[in-house]
C-alpha cells in the first residue's frame, strides 16, 4: 500500500499536474523516444503524430493522481490497458524505462516546484500502479501460453481467403502456418498485426475479430482509412493490407486480447441491442454470431449506421444471421444515402442514432446495450441512451480509440 504521506503529497499536486499534464506527456514521449528508441515499436506513430496519445496519457495520469486514495475504482481501466500491454507484448522490464522518463519530463515541466519529496511520492506512486499492470499482465500472458493452441508474441499465419466485404472494407482469413490449433477467443477481442514497414517498422495494429469463435481461422475486417497526406502515418497500414497483402502471404499476429467481450453461454435472458457504426460492426458481429451459435433462440437487436449501401459490409452475412435467429432482428440506418438506396430497401431510416430511434426500435427499457463505432457515432448514441434513462451498467462499449478522447468529446 501506498504511505499516507505519499497519498497526501499526490493530492496536493494534483491541480498543478492536471494544469500540465499534456506539456508533460510531450515531453514524456519525445525524451522516452530519444533515449529509448527500442520501445517506439510499441507505439501507433498515427496517434502520436496527431496527439491523441499525449492526450490520453494526460488523462490517465490525472485520473490515477485523483484516485490516488481509492484505487479500486481505476480497475476497469487497469484491465483495458493491461489488455492493450499484452497485445503489444509490453514486459515488466519496460516499466522502469517509462518510470524514469516520466519522473525526468515532470521535473522538466514543473521545474523548481518539483521537491525532492514530490519526486519521491511520484516514483512511489507510479511503482506501486506499475506492480498492479505487471501482476494483471503476467496473468493474462499466463493465461494466452497455456491454454489449448495458446501462444505469446508474433505468430505467423497465412492469409488462408481475402474478401471485400464493401467499397473499403476487407476480410481476411487466417490460419496458422504451424497447422496447430487455434486458441478460442472471447466475441469482441481483438489480434494484433506486425507489419514492418519502412515508414513505420514493426508498427502493430489491433483489429477486432470478426467472426465467432470455434472456426478454423481468424478473421479480421479492416477498413481501408484515407491518407490525407504522405507524410501522415495515419492508414499506412490498413492500406498496405488492402493492396499489397494477399491470398498466400504470411502475416504475424499476437494473440486475441480485449476486455469488451461477451459470454454467449451466460448472458442471460435480457434481449441484447447491438449498435454498429461504421466499422465498428466488426467486434459486435463476432458477438451475434457466437450467440446465435450458442443459443440461436436469443433475443437480440443489430443496429447498423452506415453512410450508404456502398460502405456498408456484412449486409448478406447479417441477413443470413437473422434467417438463423427467429428473434434477431436488423436494422439498417444510412446517413448518406445513394440514388436507389431506400427505393430499393438498402435501408430502414435515414438519418442518425437518436433517442426516438432507439425508443421505436429497440427494447430499450430492459436491455443491455453494446455500442462500437466512430467518435461521432459514440457521442451521439451514449447521449441518446442516457436521454432514454439507460443506466451506466446496462451500457457496454468499444471505442476504436483512447477513451479520454471520447470523455472529453462527451463534455465539450
Amino acid at each position: 500500500m501506498l504511505s499516507e504521506k505519499t497519498v497526501r503529497i499526490i493530492k496536493e499536486i494534483t491541480p498543478l499536474v492536471g494544469a500540465n499534464a499534456e506539456t508533460i506527456t510531450r515531453r514524456f514521449y519525445e525524451r522516452m523516444f530519444e533515449a529509448n528508441p527500442e520501445v517506439k515499436a510499441f507505439f501507433n506513430q498515427s496517434h502520436q503524430h496527431t496527439g491523441v496519445q499525449q492526450k490520453a496519457l494526460a488523462g490517465a495520469i490525472c485520473a490515477y493522481f485523483t484516485h490516488i486514495d481509492n484505487p479500486a475504482v481505476l480497475m476497469p481501466a487497469v484491465e483495458l490497458i493491461a489488455q492493450k500491454h499484452c497485445s503489444l507484448g509490453i514486459q515488466a522490464e519496460h516499466y522502469p524505462i517509462v518510470g524514469t522518463n516520466l519522473l525526468a519530463a515532470i521535473k522538466g515541466v514543473m521545474g523548481d516546484a518539483t521537491t525532492d519529496e514530490i519526486v519521491e511520492a511520484v516514483a512511489e506512486a507510479y511503482g506501486f500502479l506499475a506492480d498492479i499492470f505487471i501482476g494483471r499482465e503476467t496473468a493474462i500472458y499466463e493465461q494466452q501460453r497455456t491454454q489449448p493452441g495458446g501462444w505469446n508474441g508474433p505468430r505467423t499465419f497465412i492469409v488462408a481467403k481475402k474478401v471485400p466485404e464493401s467499397s473499403v472494407v476487407t476480410s481476411f482469413y487466417l490460419k496458422p502456418e504451424d497447422g496447430c490449433p487455434l486458441p478460442s477467443f472471447k466475441p469482441g477481442q481483438y489480434i494484433t498485426v506486425h507489419i514492418d514497414l519502412p515508414a513505420t517498422p514493426t508498427s502493430p495494429r489491433n483489429y477486432s475479430l470478426s467472426d465467432r469463435a470455434g472456426e478454423p481461422h481468424y478473421r479480421i475486417s479492416v477498413k481501408r482509412e484515407e491518407r490525407l497526406t504522405p507524410d501522415v502515418p495515419d492508414g499506412l497500414i490498413s492500406n498496405h493490407l488492402h493492396h499489397h497483402v494477399e491470398e498466400g502471404h504470411r502475416i504475424q499476429l499476437g494473440p486475441p486480447c480485449g476486455e469488451f467481450t461477451i459470454d454467449p453461454a451466460t448472458f442471460g435472458e435480457k434481449p441484447i441491442v447491438f449498435l454498429a457504426g461504421g466499422i465498428g460492426v466488426t467486434p459486435l458481429l463476432s458477438m451475434a454470431k457466437s450467440i446465435i451459435h450458442a443459443r440461436p433462440e436469443a433475443n437480440l437487436c443489430f443496429v447498423q449506421a452506415a453512410r450508404n449501401s456502398k460502405v456498408r459490409a456484412f449486409a448478406n452475412e447479417l441477413s443470413d444471421l437473422a434467417d438463423a435467429g427467429p428473434n434477431m432482428r436488423i436494422r439498417v440506418l444510412l446517413d448518406a444515402p445513394l440514388p436507389g438506396d431506400v427505393e430499393n430497401g438498402k435501408c430502414d431510416a435515414v438519418g442518425f442514432v437518436t433517442a426516438d430511434l432507439l425508443r421505436e426500435w429497440t427494447p430499450f427499457a430492459d436491455a443491455e446495450f453494446y455500442l462500437c463505432g466512430p467518435l461521432p457515432f459514440m457521442q451521439s448514441v451514449l447521449a441518446a441512451l442516457h436521454e432514454l434513462g439507460v443506466d451506466d451498467n446496462r451500457i457496454h462499449y468499444e471505442f476504436f480509440g483512447p477513451k479520454q478522447e471520447l470523455f472529453a468529446a462527451s463534455t465539450a
